[in-house]
């Protein structure tokens, strides 16, 4: 078990390809702005399968739309600056571990590795677990790197995955990912980086299951290795043909160099390069408004659902604590009728009339047929 956290609107390091005119500009990349902090307590086991998370929002009330997206199995949590404290983790102690655990132990014990974290070490906590005949192991300090299979194995992919989907949302034209939108990315980023395969090749790394020490002491020894150089390359350009042209200017000034090189008599072989640099250049227009048409499909797609997100009623559903996915969803479509049928009341309408003449309803008795 372990805890980590994110940056709700910040990607993750990748590497950007540019043209060779870019790198003179020091290109940034552009990302959302938002840095509140969320954190994700996650525990899994050697047999390949991982606990339901518990997400910790920085936030005093739980909001009706986060439970639209979210998993009924997940337990939602909110704090003050979005990180756990002493209660939310006796509370993921009580309320995840406990009972998923429980019915699937071999034996009379269940072992619980964890870090020093201060949540882990109080006096309610080591009471549930003796109570309960949960065993915790507390890994030495700074080894969570060597030891903690979700640190070796399973953070780093999460983390990467999760800031290429930020990546993506930003290239779709969204701005800020707030808590919403997070929910929405975090369930799918978070079954992809914890898969079965990649949970047990992490219990294999930090030599748990199966039980090799000498996968971790192998690493206390540091080997220093002399950095290769890096190899200088040179490239010859011929400018006698001209250059690919990248804009109407360029390629008015490569039809220019054409008529020069035609009226000079130059080799066929220089003219057909000359030649072949216009139509590369008609080629990555082509291409770039195949691209575009692309983008500008996804960016009508993701409008659209960014609509449809912040046309969801907002309400509150609860001041603090936590609330499995399940029951979130309960009270936010709850709390959604009562503020649907507040602002939509239901219309009076007359009942049909009755004939008093011979009983029936959808007539009088000046009406009636049988008068």
């Amino acid at each position: 078990m372990d805890e980590t956290g994110f940056q709700m609107g910040m990607t993750s390091t990748a590497k950007v390809i540019c043209g060779s005119e870019t790198r003179a500009s020091n290109a940034k990349a552009i990302q959302p702005g938002n840095r509140e902090w969320a954190t994700a307590i996650i525990a899994v086991n050697a047999a390949g399968w991982a606990l339901p998370p518990q997400i910790i929002l920085a936030a005093e009330n739980h909001q009706s739309q986060w439970y639209h997206a979210v998993p009924k199995d997940y337990t939602i949590s909110v704090s003050k600056n979005g990180w756990t404290n002493d209660v939310l983790g006796l509370e993921w102690l009580q309320t995840v571990f406990e009972p998923h655990t429980a019915s699937c132990t071999l034996g009379r014990y269940r072992m619980l590795i964890l870090d020093g974290h201060s949540s882990h070490a109080t006096a309610e906590f080591d009471r549930f677990c003796t109570e309960r005949n949960i065993i915790p192991l507390y890994m030495p300090p700074h080894s969570s790197h060597l030891l903690q299979p979700l640190d070796v194995g399973c953070f780093s992919p999460l983390k990467r995955l999760y800031g290429e989907r930020i990546t993506k949302k930003m290239q779709k034209g969204t701005n800020v990912v707030d808590k919403t939108e997070f929910l929405y990315i975090y369930p799918t980023v978070h079954y992809q980086a914890l898969s079965s395969s990649n949970i047990q090749s992490s219990f294999a790394a930090t030599g748990l299951v199966p039980f090799s020490p000498e996968r971790v002491l192998s690493k206390l020894h540091i080997l220093y290795k002399t950095p290769t150089p890096p190899s200088s390359s040179h490239s010859n350009q011929s400018f006698g043909a001209g250059k690919t042209p990248a804009d109407i200017n360029q390629l008015e000034a490569q039809k220019k160099r054409i008529n020069h090189l035609q009226s000079h008599q130059v080799s066929p072989s220089t003219m057909q390069e000359a030649i072949g640099k216009v139509m590369r250049g008609a080629e990555m227009t082509m291409q770039n408004a195949i691209l575009l048409q692309h983008e500008v499909h996804q960016l009508r797609v993701e409008n659209r659902h960014q609509k449809q997100r912040r046309a969801a009623p907002r309400a509150f559903i609860q001041a603090g604590g936590s609330l499995t996915g399940a029951k979130g969803l309960q009270k936010a479509q709850e709390q959604e009728a009562i503020v649907e049928e507040a602002y939509h009341p239901v219309s009076r309408r007359r009942k049909p009339p009755t004939c008093s003449t011979c009983g029936k309803i959808g007539h009088n008795r000046l009406k009636c047929p049988e008068k």
